[in-house]
C-alpha cells in the first residue's frame, strides 16, 4: 500500500486548489453567512472541472472515480471552507447510482445543473434541504427494515435551524415515506446506508485535513507579522511550539484518511474501522488548530470580525457531523473487540 496522491490525483488537487483560491475567498464565505442558501454559481463552475460528478459513474456522465478522488478534492474544500453542498451530494449520489440510476438525477448533479440533500439515520438535520433539488433519506421503518427514499424536497414540511457555521443551511424534515418515493429496502438497503455513511465520515474527516491546514497557515502567517514589545511573536519558542503540534497532528492524521479512502475505494473488511479511526485522527487534528490558532492570534481571534472564525466554526460543526469522537471511538472498540484473542488462562 502506497498511502501518496498519484500524478493524476495530485493534478486535479492542484486544479480544485487553484479554482477555490480565486472563487471562494473569506468575502465569498462571508456571503454565504448572511444568504439564504450557500450554493452559488460557483456550483456550475465546479461542474467544468468535474468536481460534481467526481463518483458519478461514467454512464450518467460522470467521471466515475472512487473516494480516493473524493478525499483529495474535499481536503481542499476543506482548506477554503467551501460552502456549497459537495460532500452531502457525493454521498446522494452513491446512492442514487445504486438505486435509481436512470431518474435523471446524477446526470444533473454532474452537469451542475442540481444538487442533492441526504438524511440518513441518526442524522437530525439535512443541508440545503430548502434549495436542493432530489432529497434522498435512508430510515429504518417500523419492521426494523431499511429503507431508501429517493423525493422532492418541496413536498415537506422544512424548518430552518441556525448552525454555528451559518454557511451550513440546516434544515429538520418532515419526511413521511410514501410507497412511490421507495427506491430499496431490506439487505441491499441496509448496506448501502452503512456504505453511505461511512463515506459521509471519510469527506467529513478529509474537509477537516484542509480546514486544519488552513488554520495553521493562518496562525503561522500571523505569527510573522504580530509584533509585541518590538519582537515577532514567532521568535517565541512557546508560539513555535503551539503551531509545531498543530503541524504534527496533521501529519499523523493524513496518512490515517489516506488509509480509510483507500479501504472505502476496494471496500475493504476493515473499511469501517478506518473511516472512524480517520473521523478521530482528523477531528483532533482541526480542534488543535482550532485552538492554538486562536491561542496565537489572541483576542482579535475571538471576534466574528477575524477571518479565522469562518474556519473554527466549520471544523467545530464537522467535527459533530457524520459521528462525533465518541461514536466513532466505539465503533474502532467495538471492532477489535470483536476480533480479540480469547483471554489467556493463569498460568497456575
Amino acid at each position: 500500500m502506497r498511502l501518496a496522491f498519484t500524478e493524476d490525483q495530485q493534478l486535479f488537487r492542484e486544479t480544485v486548489r487553484d479554482f477555490l483560491a480565486a472563487s471562494c475567498t473569506t468575502e465569498h464565505l462571508r456571503a454565504a453567512w448572511a444568504a439564504d442558501t450557500a450554493v452559488s454559481s460557483r456550483w456550475a463552475e465546479l461542474a467544468k472541472i468535474g468536481v460534481t460528478g467526481l463518483v458519478v459513474p461514467e454512464e450518467q456522465d460522470g467521471l466515475g472515480l472512487t473516494d480516493e478522488e473524493l478525499s483529495a478534492v474535499l481536503e481542499q474544500a476543506g482548506y477554503a471552507a467551501l460552502p456549497e453542498p459537495l460532500l452531502e451530494s457525493a454521498v446522494a449520489a452513491g446512492l442514487l447510482a445504486e438505486f435509481a440510476p436512470d431518474a435523471g438525477w446524477l446526470e444533473k448533479i454532474s452537469a451542475g445543473e442540481a444538487t442533492a440533500s441526504v438524511l440518513l439515520p441518526g442524522q437530525p438535520f439535512a443541508i440545503e434541504a430548502a434549495t436542493a433539488d432530489v432529497l434522498v433519506v435512508g430510515l429504518v421503518n417500523a419492521s426494523g427494515e431499511a429503507e431508501v427514499h429517493v423525493a422532492n424536497p418541496a413536498d415537506y414540511d422544512l424548518v430552518a435551524q441556525r448552525s454555528v457555521d451559518r454557511s451550513r443551511k440546516l434544515f429538520r424534515v418532515g419526511f413521511a415515506p410514501e410507497p412511490e418515493s421507495l427506491v430499496a429496502s431490506g439487505s441491499a438497503a441496509a448496506a448501502a446506508l452503512a456504505r453511505a455513511a461511512d463515506r459521509g465520515a471519510l469527506g467529513a474527516s478529509a474537509l477537516l485535513l484542509g480546514l486544519a491546514k488552513r488554520m495553521l497557515d493562518m496562525g503561522v502567517e500571523y505569527a510573522k507579522q504580530r509584533v509585541q514589545r518590538g519582537v515577532l511573536i514567532g521568535t517565541h519558542q512557546s508560539v513555535q511550539h503551539h503551531l509545531a503540534n498543530v503541524l504534527i497532528k496533521i501529519e499523523f492524521a493524513r496518512p490515517v484518511v489516506m488509509r480509510a479512502a483507500y479501504s472505502l475505494a476496494r471496500d475493504l473488511p476493515s473499511a469501517a474501522r478506518d473511516v472512524s479511526m480517520a473521523k478521530i485522527y482528523a477531528a483532533e487534528a482541526a480542534d488543535l488548530a482550532a485552538r492554538n490558532s486562536l491561542q496565537v492570534h489572541g483576542a482579535i481571534g475571538y471576534t466574528e470580525e477575524h477571518d479565522l472564525q469562518l474556519f473554527m466554526k466549520r471544523a467545530w460543526a464537522l467535527g459533530a457531523a457524520w459521528g462525533d469522537s465518541g461514536h466513532h471511538r466505539a465503533r474502532v472498540a467495538a471492532d477489535l473487540l470483536s476480533e480479540a484473542p480469547a483471554p489467556l488462562t493463569p498460568g497456575f
